[in-house]
């Protein structure tokens, strides 16, 4: 199992021969392993690596301790996998991936802030015709007379976006080779400057 840790660019256009491709634009650069996971002492096998760079104030002191041998990263995440070859300190570079890999992209989606039921989930909203007033955005009814409330996991208004996304089956179009950018086919979740995981 290969992972790596990126952040966003933006989106941009790859050509091959006549075919334009979308593509994402991740910034990887070096990944270092902060710890190792395994059954007897964790209860599951895993691996965490950190990416990025902050001031030494903005980080807690326990996570100062952690990160003593590495250095002072900003973002630490961990990848589920049975291969506990690695040691702490070890570093991952994106050339682990290769042009044509299928990958899967995690990462959190864009916060679009309280919004209605037409933009949040795809309503139709009230009919257009004679007689109705203010009806054109409305949910509608929202439950029966019994049970007397109303059920949960309705359909409604509420806080859109600012949810973990995963995108499966992404190609890699172009990896930089001695540089920090991955290519991606499509588009992958979030805004600029998102954390993204990245696993095959």
């Amino acid at each position: 199992m290969k992972f790596i840790l990126g952040k966003k660019l933006g989106m941009t256009q790859v050509f091959k021969g006549d075919i334009v491709i979308p593509v994402t634009l991740i910034e990887s650069g070096s990944n270092f392993v902060t710890q190792i996971k395994d059954k007897d002492k964790d209860g599951y096998s895993a691996v965490q690596i950190g990416f990025g760079s902050r001031k030494e104030k903005n980080i807690r002191k326990p996570q100062l301790g952690h990160l003593k041998k590495i250095g002072n990263l900003r973002w630490m995440r961990e990848f589920r996998t049975e291969n506990l070859e690695m040691n702490i300190g070890d570093e991952i570079k994106p050339d682990v991936f290769a042009v044509g890999d299928k990958v899967t992209a995690i990462a959190i989606s864009k916060g679009k802030g309280f919004q209605g039921v037409v933009k949040r989930h795809k309503f139709g909203g009230g009919p257009k015709s004679h007689g109705q007033k203010d009806r054109l955005r409305a949910p509608g009814s929202i439950g029966a007379s019994w049970p007397q409330h109303v059920i949960k996991g309705m359909k409604m208004a509420g806080r859109m976006g600012g949810d973990r996304k995963t995108v499966k089956n992404l190609e890699i179009i172009e990896v930089e080779k001695g540089g920090n950018l991955i290519a991606i086919k499509g588009a992958i979740p979030g805004r600029r400057g998102t954390l993204i995981m990245i696993k095959n």
